[in-house]
Parts: C-alpha cells; sequence; structure tokens
C-alpha cells in the first residue's frame, strides 16, 4: 500500500468541526489553542459554536480547515504516525496546501495559520463584493470548460479556475463573464451550470492583488524541505525546495486548482490510497470519479483515527 494524505480546501468548512477532536485527544486540543493564540482571536469558538456566517468568511474558514487538519495529524502522530515512513506525498486543494505543508513540516502551525489569515483577507479584499463569482459547469470536460470561459471573458478576467474532476470544472471570474459562462456552457451540453455560493472569485487574474500579499507574507516566513514531496496544485507535479514552495504557494492564488491532474499524477507514480485528513468528505468523493483504482478514505473522527492506525499496522 502506497499511500498520500490530502487536505481538504473552502467550502468544507461546518460548525462543530474539530470539536469532538479537542474533547477527546490533549495533543488536538493543543493545535487549536496553538492557532487562537497565533491569530490573537478565539477561532475555535467560532468554529464549535458559529454562527455559521462568521465562519464562511474566507479569513475565518481557511484558518479553521486548516487547524481540524493539523489537530488530526497530532493525533495520528501520537499514536505512532511517522509520516515520512507511512505517507509518500502530501497534496492539499488551493488552502489544503497550507495544512499539507505544515502536516509535512514545512511550516509550523502558527506560522501556517497567520499566512492562511493574511491570504483570506487578501483574497476577500481583492475584488468588491459583487464584482466577482465562480460556477460549476458540470458534464464538461477541461478543454471544454476552458473554451468555454475564454468564449465567455468578452474582455473580462473569466478563468477555469478548478479541474477538480472528470465533468467538475469551476470558472472563475468577473460576474457577468461568469454568467455568460453558464449560459454557453449549457448550450455547449453541459449537464448542470450554477453560481456558487463564494464571496469572491478565487483562482483568476483578479486575485493578482492576493497574490501579491502573499508573495510579501512568504518571503519573510520560515519555509523548510517538507518530510515528503508536497504535489504543487499549480503544477500537478512534486515539489521540495522550499524557494519553490513560495513560488508556487504565489502562483496558486491566480493560477488552476489542477486537482484532477495531481489525483492522476500519483495514481500514475504507484498510490493506490489517498487519505483526507480533516474535515469532510469533499476530496475523497472525488477519489474514484478520477482513478478507478485509488482507494480513498476520510479521516476526521477518532473511529477514523483508529481505523488508519490499524490499517498502516498491518
Amino acid at each position: 500500500m502506497s499511500i498520500a494524505f490530502t487536505f481538504p480546501g473552502q467550502g468544507s468548512q461546518a460548525v462543530g468541526m474539530g470539536k469532538v477532536l479537542a474533547d477527546t485527544y490533549a495533543e488536538a486540543r493543543a493545535v487549536f489553542d496553538e492557532i487562537d493564540d497565533a491569530l490573537g482571536q478565539k477561532l475555535s469558538d467560532v468554529m464549535w459554536n458559529g454562527p455559521d456566517t462568521d465562519l464562511t468568511l474566507t479569513a475565518n474558514a481557511q484558518p479553521a480547515l486548516m487547524a481540524v487538519s493539523l489537530a488530526t495529524m497530532r493525533v495520528l502522530e501520537a499514536k505512532g504516525l511517522e509520516l515520512e515512513k507511512s505517507v509518500s506525498y502530501v497534496a492539499g486543494h488551493s488552502l489544503g496546501e497550507y495544512s499539507a505543508l505544515a502536516a509535512a513540516g514545512s511550516l509550523d502551525v502558527g506560522t501556517a495559520a497567520r499566512l492562511l489569515r493574511v491570504r483570506g483577507d487578501a483574497m476577500q479584499n481583492a475584488v468588491p463584493v459583487g464584482q466577482g463569482a465562480m460556477a460549476a459547469l458540470l458534464g464538461l470536460d477541461f478543454d471544454a470548460a476552458r473554451e468555454v470561459a475564454e468564449e465567455a471573458a468578452q474582455g473580462e478576467v473569466c478563468q477555469a479556475a478548478n479541474d477538480n474532476a472528470p465533468g467538475q470544472v469551476v470558472v472563475s471570474g468577473h460576474v457577468g463573464a461568469v454568467e455568460r459562462a453558464i449560459e454557453i456552457a449549457k448550450a455547449k451540453g453541459a449537464r448542470r451550470a450554477v453560481l456558487l455560493p463564494v464571496s469572491a472569485p478565487f483562482h483568476c487574474a483578479l486575485m493578482a492583488p492576493a497574490a501579491d500579499a502573499m508573495a510579501e507574507a512568504l518571503a519573510s516566513a520560515d519555509v523548510k524541505a517538507p518530510k515528503v514531496p508536497l504535489v504543487a496544485n499549480v503544477l500537478a507535479a512534486p515539489i521540495t525546495d522550499p524557494a519553490e514552495i513560495r513560488k508556487r504557494l504565489v502562483e496558486q492564488v491566480t493560477g488552476t486548482v489542477r486537482w484532477r491532474e495531481s489525483v492522476t499524477w500519483l495514481a500514475e507514480n504507484g498510490v493506490d490510497t489517498l487519505v483526507e485528513v480533516g474535515t469532510g468528505k469533499v476530496l475523497t468523493g472525488m477519489v474514484k470519479r478520477i482513478s478507478k483504482e485509488t482507494t480513498g478514505m476520510a479521516v476526521n473522527t477518532p473511529e477514523d483515527i483508529d481505523a488508519l492506525i490499524e490499517k498502516l499496522s498491518d
């Protein structure tokens, strides 16, 4: 069995996330406390008690999702997991790359939380509310979706932002262009094309101010070589060099999340099991659609943690 750990992105958050872990394991509780201290905010209170409107704010959702992933990792490590002995690669969907890097020892938890707070604020502030949008185009392959985006742009920004799985592509850009993309996609045979309930147009050229902010923040951040390679969103290939990690994290803000290609690369390079570490099962749900021979499992409860430890000890 060859394993990669994957880490979820925005949209997986839910009020109550991580509470059972914190109540069950001192190691998990310590992570939430560490992140609260790093941010100077009781983020854990927002995570566990809401309201949902506060948790879904980009500046809160991003470090919150990372917190649950890292709390889960700390518990796994306390139960004997040694990442470099059990796991071949790490990968994260969008903000999940920061979780992946922290899990692999490239970023410490406090640094990752502060970077995600900068990232969340910068992405939220890059485009005035109401000017940007994102839409899911279902039933079109990536090349067809990219052509739809190009046709819809008409002098505005419209880009393929997330290549999530076969027939599941997200486009991002100006509201008018994204609305045009929905109509063009339907005309080209998309099974569904719908606006997404997001607060900003992520992973497109409109995020350039946020990319600049991340370049500045990452320049002074302590980034080490990860214990295992990171399969980077913008490359769908592994990297370990700290300078390249910084560069690709900046590119990722405006670039396409190449998740389908990343999972395909892992499958073609011997990985047969993808373990989603953290909140929800979004990435696990995509696995079979991308690679029939790859097994997906989500780990976010005490029972899941024990099952994975048992699996690794077989």
